[in-house]
């Protein structure tokens, strides 16, 4: 099987964060440990104009949290901390002072659905549909709501919620603002992807850290919001509705 891995590079005051789990690429505690140190540090690299978020693998971009991970959670506590995991990656994201861009080439499933929306511009391909599935196994997608609703508004992400069995396409998210352009293929979103960061990168970064700052506003409370929202995620996930799911699930 192979390697889970986070890796980013430096080239032209671009930085390319790329990361892949076998699993779909689910991301387990580590990688989003990872991920939230990796975020910070390029935020405070003055080399690093713009900030490009992708994964690796031909399919899946981000199937969510780890499934492993979930199913042994044993009490509120870990059951806090383990929700956190996309929460602090949520708030990296929002904090970093350089806008990242979202390279979003497969579906995306719950925290998967979060990370995209985190991002402040998000380019996808056609094959990028998106669903909500934590209702299904008696969750709510809670610690990431709250970046979902600022893209796709309440409606809409109630719409995503509620029908949790489904995908949705990336044409329904592109026209909900989640996506900001859909392509063909991965070679178009590529191309895509480097135009826009040469773009931003040729930007004055005094005005785009002004930008992130107005693109976040009213977010200031998000430290605690999130870390509300993954305590309820934590009580719910010891219920005997979603140990039963889980069970099912496994099996």
């Amino acid at each position: 099987m192979a390697t889970p891995y986070i890796k980013n590079e430096i080239e032209n005051g671009i930085a390319t964060i790329s990361f892949f789990h076998p699993e779909h690429n689910s991301l387990p505690s580590n990688l989003l440990n990872e991920l939230v140190d990796i975020i910070t540090d390029l935020g405070n690299n003055e080399a690093v104009k713009v900030i490009i978020l992708k994964s690796d693998g031909a399919t899946t971009f981000c199937a969510g949290a780890s499934f492993q991970e979930l199913i042994s959670i044993e009490n509120e506590e870990s059951g806090k901390l383990f929700f956190l995991g996309f929460a602090n990656v949520i708030n990296a994201m929002r904090k970093c002072p350089k806008i990242i861009i979202g390279s979003i080439h497969g579906k995306a499933v719950g925290g998967g659905v979060g990370i995209a929306a985190a991002t402040d511009y998000c380019l996808a391909t056609k094959y990028a549909s998106i669903k909500l599935s934590e209702l299904t196994i008696g969750i709510g997608p809670f610690v990431v709501a709250p970046a979902i609703e600022r893209k796709i508004g309440i409606a809409a992400f109630s719409q995503l919620t509620l029908d949790a069995n489904n995908f949705y396409s990336a044409d329904w998210a592109h026209s909900k603002g989640l996506y900001n352009g859909v392509y063909e293929d991965t070679n178009e979103l590529e191309s895509a992807v480097q135009a826009m960061a040469q773009n931003i990168a040729n930007y004055n970064p005094s005005a785009l850290k002004e930008l992130k700052k107005v693109l976040w506003k009213d977010t200031e409370n998000w430290d605690e919001l999130l870390k509300e929202r993954a305590a309820i995620s934590g009580k719910l996930v010891l219920s005997a509705f979603t140990k039963e799911a889980l069970k099912k699930f496994q099996n």
